[in-house]
């Protein structure tokens, strides 16, 4: 088992449950600035690892 895409896998589910988390916080929100922090922090953080996730998955060959 590559440990790479492994670990590739796993940052990419970790990506989109943070996608849908600030989804769920977008949808309940009511505009104060801690909910618009709170956006941010996890929007960012999920689009960060789930385009590293995609990215390590791509680009690791697999090896038999």
């Amino acid at each position: 088992m590559n440990l790479k895409r492994f670990f590739g896998g796993l940052l990419t589910i970790l990506g989109i449950v943070g996608l849908i988390y600030t989804a769920v916080i977008f949808a309940g929100t009511s505009g104060g600035t801690r909910d618009i922090k709170s956006l941010i922090i996890y929007g960012i953080l999920g689009i960060v690892f789930f385009t590293s996730g995609i990215s390590l998955v791509r680009t690791t060959k697999d090896e038999s």
